[in-house]
């Protein structure tokens, strides 16, 4: 198959792996953070932790948009999803995110509308279909997605459509990185940059990375090969003495981003002075709000939301699994309290999961294993 054989094939990763071994000391160990949820699917799903050499560790990062949303937005979702008269829209990943009073699924059995969307403009048509409804639209992602919930609005206005409004959990994925880099648990020789927020916003904003803490960075695909080579431009950094951004995912991602997304989001969003992210606490200027000039699509100023906190269930380590801290299998429930089935923490249940990833694809690999599988097989 054109242009996805080619991103797999295993000569080619045995090649890299090799390459790789060439470049680490002997005696040092390195740890490599992927920021992006997808990224760590890519690892688990087809075995590039085999291709490594056992002194090269991956880290997950905080790079999955629904894993971060806390128990309390999840509630004030459910608050004005059981608003009466009103349609409630999300992604499907939201629906079984838990909160403290249930999840959005539970709601929809007790008597909700909550509704599954593939986009925000699936939203829109379900308002423009039903005009006698309140249609919310529950808005989650990184910079990644915040551009179609802004054209989204642009689109709703220009309709003359006051029935739609959007309940905004967009987050940005600068201020966790720097949480990380600032937090005492975690060392970190490099990262691998998101591919899809890069796509929109580019490289530039992880300059400070090296500027400021002398760590490379290498943003990267979601191929297998993209991973591998992505990891070897690291090692071939650290190696050299170096700590640039390298952009191995240049066939997608600009470097300067995408000016017209950029520009919609400065259009219709606003940064928060804070936001709480599950696990990781409030960060500051690290979420997108509706800017006043779009308060009546605000469903936090149309509907009454509690803005009630909810702590973390205790046995649930969500917080370090998303830092990186703890591998998914150290926490005290996974695969047992916690599965796919049964989530306690949102890394369970997300596509992007580090948990979910882990559970799917490497739950019954704890040690390394001599590679028996081919690229895309496991």
């Amino acid at each position: 198959m054109k242009y996805s054989d080619e991103f797999r094939d295993p000569a080619t990763a045995r090649a890299l792996g090799a390459q790789i071994a060439a470049l680490a000391e002997p005696g040092r160990r390195y740890k490599v953070m992927e920021v992006c949820g997808g990224h760590t699917h890519t690892i688990y799903k087809h075995g590039l932790e085999d291709f490594l050499p056992e002194n090269v560790e991956l880290v997950h990062g905080p790079g999955c948009p629904v894993c971060v949303i806390p128990m309390g937005r999840v509630d004030d979702g459910i608050a004005v999803a059981q608003q009466p008269g009103v349609i409630f829209t999300c992604f499907g990943d939201m629906m079984r995110i838990p909160g403290g009073n249930g999840s959005l699924l539970d709601a929809k059995a007790r008597g909700a509308d909550v509704r599954v969307v593939y986009s925000p403009l699936d939203a829109l048509r379900i308002a423009r279909n039903n005009p006698d409804r309140e249609v919310v639209f529950f808005a989650i992602g990184f910079e990644t997605t915040a551009p179609s919930t802004a054209m989204t609005l642009m689109r709703a206005r220009a309709e003359g459509l006051t029935n739609f409004s959007v309940f905004c959990n967009h987050v940005t994925i600068v201020p966790p990185v720097r949480a990380i880099l600032e937090s005492p648990d975690l060392r970190l020789d490099g990262f691998l940059g998101p591919g899809h927020v890069s796509v929109v916003v580019g490289c530039r904003p992880f300059e400070f990375i090296p500027a400021e803490w002398n760590r490379p960075v290498v943003i990267t695909g979601f191929e297998p090969l993209d991973v591998l080579q992505a990891i070897y431009q690291v090692m071939r950094q650290l190696a050299e003495g170096r700590a640039e951004i390298e952009n191995q995912y240049s066939r997608v991602v600009p470097y300067q981003g995408n000016p017209a997304a950029l520009r919609v989001m400065s259009t219709v969003f606003t940064l928060r002075p804070q936001f709480e992210w599950r696990g990781l606490g409030f960060i500051a200027r690290s979420a997108l709000a509706l800017a006043d000039d779009w308060a009546d699509f605000d469903a936090e100023r149309r509907f009454a939301v509690p803005g009630v906190r909810v702590a973390d269930p205790k046995a649930c380590q969500c917080g370090e699994v998303l830092k990186g801290v703890l591998k998914p299998w150290e926490c005290k429930v996974f695969g047992t309290a916690c599965t796919p089935e049964t989530p306690i923490g949102t890394c369970m249940v997300s596509s992007e999961g580090a948990c979910a990833a882990y559970y799917n694809f490497g739950r019954f690999a704890r040690e390394r294993q001599p590679v028996h599988v081919e690229i895309g097989r496991r």
